[in-house]
């Protein structure tokens, strides 16, 4: 045997067909992976600029996922994929729930798939999402940030406060974001514009950038015009304006980003700018914040939260009003001995084994104990190991019988 000899490199593809918040928050899988050997990353054809700014070191394919049908998408998918096709890969990571996604796995054999596959005509669901899903009955007791999801697929998974910089104020002023894809998770601008006014408060100085898609302009001459007219100068309107390159210049440079549950919001995070973060209705901190030290959510916090924003609200998201009180806008303009008002907490950053926390700075987390509780468990089965004892309740609610059954035919990790 040559022991000088080099063992073959592995090669990952991780598909990541979703949105541009999700392609950044699979960066703990790609940071784990790219640790045992190459990896290549498949996305949306308009998300291939983005992920090479994201992953500079990483081959990046593309497919047409989002907004092309018929003949013309099998003919652009079938070109597309075929350098993916005439490839081996160790494993491949198919990280999304969706026909595509299933469909895509038929391309490699069933072993090789972590995630969602097709096999034998059937769907298959891996031990590991399978338990996440499951997990998402108990939404606010669970808490499972997105990045954690994902990023513990991998056998090694990184050490979560390696992922992204502790963030730090970079000169550049302050970032607002428009609104996120869902409305319900964003505010009005005669909401929103006393929270930039109270950001810019507590910052002292600087531009204030407003940034978000081409049809949140309207949004954006509104937020300026209610700001006073002092500080109307100070504004610099991007929304709209700004390629990925762009983006991630501003962003880059902020002090601080006002944003609700977006890809920018993860944008900063992964460049170690400061966020403060506006959660409500179906956006949970727990699940999507910022992930990374020094970031700070205010949460609205209801017995309806975190609801399905595929369902009509039948409170008129009145979860938004707390985000106009006095107390509140203090907190926001720095004055952070300020008591909050019952239905919002303060949130901040933090990390157990297990990935990233939230806990309440500020305000009340009636479902903390619970949370932890569930970490608990969640570490020991993700083979992190039991942190104290389980909560047998819990355990009984959250597993079936089958899951203990050995062997574990759809178990996530090798064996």
């Amino acid at each position: 045997m040559d022991f000088g000899a080099q063992l073959p490199t592995q090669r990952f593809l991780v598909m990541q067909l979703a949105r541009f918040g999700d392609v950044i928050q699979t960066k703990r899988l790609v940071q784990s992976l790219k640790a045992q050997g190459q990896v290549e990353l498949l996305v949306d054809n308009s998300l291939i600029s983005l992920a090479k700014l994201i992953y500079p070191d990483l081959l990046i394919h593309g497919l047409p996922a989002h907004g092309t049908h018929g003949p013309l998408c099998l003919t652009q998918l079938k070109n597309d994929l075929e350098v993916v096709a005439q490839k081996t890969y160790t494993q491949v990571y198919n990280l999304n729930f969706s026909g595509i996604n299933f469909a895509l796995s038929t391309m490699f054999s069933a072993q090789s798939v972590r995630g969602y596959k097709l096999e034998h005509g059937q769907r298959q669901i891996d031990f590991w999402p399978e338990q996440l899903m499951r997990w998402t009955k108990m939404r606010a007791q669970a808490g499972l940030n997105l990045v954690d999801a994902w990023g513990l697929y991998a056998d090694q998974a990184m050490d979560p406060a390696l992922i992204n910089p502790v963030a730090t104020p970079k000169g550049g002023g302050l970032g607002v974001v428009m609104a996120g894809q869902n409305a319900r998770r964003s505010l009005p601008p005669k909401v929103l514009a006393p929270l930039v006014l109270a950001a810019r408060n507590r910052l002292d100085h600087g531009p204030i950038y407003l940034l978000g898609a081409g049809h949140e302009s309207r949004a954006a001459k509104e937020v300026a015009h209610l700001l006073p007219a002092a500080l109307r100068s100070e504004v610099r309107d991007l929304v709209g304006k700004t390629s990925w390159p762009e983006l991630f210049s501003v962003v880059g440079n902020l002090d601080l980003l006002l944003s609700p549950d977006t890809g920018t919001m993860h944008l900063a995070a992964h460049l170690g700018v400061p966020t403060l973060a506006f959660f409500l209705s179906s956006a949970w901190c727990h699940e999507t914040g910022p992930y990374g030290q020094g970031h700070l959510v205010l949460q609205a916090i209801s017995d309806c939260a975190p609801c399905l924003e595929q369902s009509p609200c039948p409170h008129d998201v009145l979860c938004c009003n707390v985000f106009s009180t006095p107390q509140v806008l203090a907190f926001v303009s720095g004055r952070e001995d300020k008591e909050l008002p019952s239905g919002i907490t303060a949130m901040v950053s933090g990390f157990d084994a297990l990935g990233l926390t939230y806990t309440a700075r500020s305000g009340h987390d009636p479902d903390h104990k619970q949370r932890l509780a569930f970490r608990a468990l969640a570490m020991g089965v993700a083979h992190l190991g039991f942190t104290g004892p389980v909560d047998q309740r819990l355990a009984q609610t959250l597993f079936y019988e089958r899951d203990w059954m050995l062997p574990q035919q759809r178990s996530w990790r090798h064996e």
